[in-house]
Protein backbone atom coordinates (compact mmCIF):
# COMPACT_ATOMS: atom_id res chain seq x y z
CA UNK A 1 0.00 0.00 0.00
CA UNK A 2 2.63 2.48 1.06
CA UNK A 3 4.83 1.82 -1.96
CA UNK A 4 1.87 2.04 -4.34
CA UNK A 5 0.87 5.41 -2.87
CA UNK A 6 4.41 6.71 -3.36
CA UNK A 7 4.40 5.48 -6.96
CA UNK A 8 1.12 7.37 -7.59
CA UNK A 9 2.60 10.54 -6.12
CA UNK A 10 5.76 10.00 -8.17
CA UNK A 11 3.80 9.79 -11.43
CA UNK A 12 1.84 12.89 -10.51
CA UNK A 13 5.05 14.82 -9.86
CA UNK A 14 6.78 13.55 -13.01
CA UNK A 15 3.94 14.91 -15.18
CA UNK A 16 5.09 18.43 -14.40
CA UNK A 17 8.79 18.08 -13.48
CA UNK A 18 11.02 17.68 -16.53
CA UNK A 19 14.76 18.06 -16.74
CA UNK A 20 16.23 19.90 -19.70
CA UNK A 21 19.75 20.56 -20.88
CA UNK A 22 19.87 23.99 -19.23
CA UNK A 23 17.94 22.86 -16.10
CA UNK A 24 18.42 19.15 -15.38
CA UNK A 25 16.37 17.24 -12.82
CA UNK A 26 17.80 16.49 -9.35
CA UNK A 27 16.14 13.19 -8.42
CA UNK A 28 16.25 11.85 -4.86
CA UNK A 29 15.70 8.29 -3.66
CA UNK A 30 15.53 7.47 0.03
CA UNK A 31 15.92 3.92 1.25
CA UNK A 32 15.88 2.75 4.84
CA UNK A 33 19.64 3.12 5.35
CA UNK A 34 20.91 5.27 2.47
CA UNK A 35 20.01 8.27 0.32
CA UNK A 36 20.80 8.66 -3.36
CA UNK A 37 20.78 11.70 -5.66
CA UNK A 38 21.10 11.91 -9.44
CA UNK A 39 21.14 14.88 -11.79
CA UNK A 40 19.41 13.81 -15.01
CA UNK A 41 19.05 15.50 -18.40
CA UNK A 42 15.70 14.11 -19.57
CA UNK A 43 16.06 15.57 -23.07
CA UNK A 44 19.30 13.66 -23.74
CA UNK A 45 18.37 10.80 -21.36
CA UNK A 46 21.72 11.03 -19.57
CA UNK A 47 22.76 11.04 -15.93
CA UNK A 48 25.06 14.02 -15.48
CA UNK A 49 26.04 13.41 -11.85
CA UNK A 50 25.30 10.98 -9.05
CA UNK A 51 26.06 10.80 -5.34
CA UNK A 52 24.94 8.73 -2.39
CA UNK A 53 25.94 7.77 1.11
CA UNK A 54 27.79 4.88 -0.55
CA UNK A 55 29.90 7.11 -2.84
CA UNK A 56 33.60 6.34 -2.32
CA UNK A 57 34.52 10.04 -2.19
CA UNK A 58 32.42 10.71 0.91
CA UNK A 59 31.96 7.22 2.40
CA UNK A 60 34.55 7.78 5.14
CA UNK A 61 32.79 10.97 6.31
CA UNK A 62 29.52 9.09 6.92
CA UNK A 63 30.73 7.09 9.92
CA UNK A 64 29.10 8.21 13.15
CA UNK A 65 26.74 10.74 11.53
CA UNK A 66 22.95 10.75 11.82
CA UNK A 67 21.04 10.01 8.62
CA UNK A 68 19.92 13.66 8.45
CA UNK A 69 23.53 14.89 8.52
CA UNK A 70 24.52 12.26 5.96
CA UNK A 71 21.81 13.58 3.63
CA UNK A 72 23.18 17.14 3.97
CA UNK A 73 26.66 15.91 3.02
CA UNK A 74 25.30 14.04 0.00
CA UNK A 75 23.50 17.22 -1.09
CA UNK A 76 26.68 19.27 -0.78
CA UNK A 77 28.63 16.59 -2.66
CA UNK A 78 26.17 16.45 -5.57
CA UNK A 79 26.25 20.26 -5.74
CA UNK A 80 30.06 20.22 -5.89
CA UNK A 81 30.01 17.67 -8.74
CA UNK A 82 27.39 19.67 -10.67
CA UNK A 83 29.23 22.95 -10.35
CA UNK A 84 32.45 21.29 -11.56
CA UNK A 85 30.52 20.09 -14.62
CA UNK A 86 28.96 23.49 -15.34
CA UNK A 87 25.45 22.90 -13.97
CA UNK A 88 24.21 25.48 -11.47
CA UNK A 89 20.40 25.38 -11.91
CA UNK A 90 18.29 22.25 -11.42
CA UNK A 91 14.68 21.20 -11.00
CA UNK A 92 14.06 19.27 -7.76
CA UNK A 93 12.29 15.91 -8.04
CA UNK A 94 11.40 14.46 -4.63
CA UNK A 95 10.31 11.23 -6.32
CA UNK A 96 7.07 10.85 -4.37
CA UNK A 97 8.67 11.27 -0.95
CA UNK A 98 7.37 13.95 1.40
CA UNK A 99 9.52 17.09 1.48
CA UNK A 100 10.75 16.79 5.05
CA UNK A 101 13.48 15.03 6.99
CA UNK A 102 16.26 13.57 4.88
CA UNK A 103 14.81 14.73 1.54
CA UNK A 104 14.67 18.31 2.79
CA UNK A 105 18.17 18.00 4.31
CA UNK A 106 19.58 16.86 0.96
CA UNK A 107 17.91 19.81 -0.78
CA UNK A 108 19.28 22.23 1.83
CA UNK A 109 22.77 20.76 1.44
CA UNK A 110 22.58 21.14 -2.34
CA UNK A 111 21.42 24.76 -2.01
CA UNK A 112 24.25 25.47 0.45
CA UNK A 113 26.65 23.91 -2.07
CA UNK A 114 25.59 26.41 -4.75
CA UNK A 115 22.77 24.78 -6.72
CA UNK A 116 19.74 26.93 -7.48
CA UNK A 117 16.21 25.48 -7.50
Amino acid sequence: MKRAARERRKLSIRKTVRGSTERPRLSVFRSLNHIYAQVIDDAARKVLAAASTLSPAIRAEMDGLRKLDQAKKVGAHIARICIERGVDKVVFDRDGFRYHGRVKALADGARAGGLKF
